[in-house]
């Protein structure tokens, strides 16, 4: 596995870092690309956000509010589940 040393840089009221793009055409990232950011085991993990085609009929708006639902309540879900 190939490993890249980057700087923490202040951007704005953040951080961030730059990726090389070469490893960028390694993962199949581009600029604008949305990624999800997970920490795992004390590790940040980066990977590209999937494309999600809705079925006919099914409103983006409706899935984004239901998404939130989802997350508010998301211990409670998890212990219906746990029964």
């Amino acid at each position: 596995m190939e490993q890249f040393e980057r700087k923490v840089t202040k951007i704005g009221n953040s951080f961030g870092i730059t990726l090389p793009t070469e490893l960028l055409k390694q993962v199949g990232l581009a600029q604008g690309d949305d990624v999800q950011v997970e920490v795992k085991d004390g590790k940040i993990v980066l990977r590209k956000k999937e494309q999600i085609t809705l079925p006919e009929g099914v409103d983006a708006e409706f899935m984004d509010i239901l998404n939130d639902v989802i997350k508010e309540h998301d211990k409670a879900f998890k212990g219906l589940v746990d029964r």
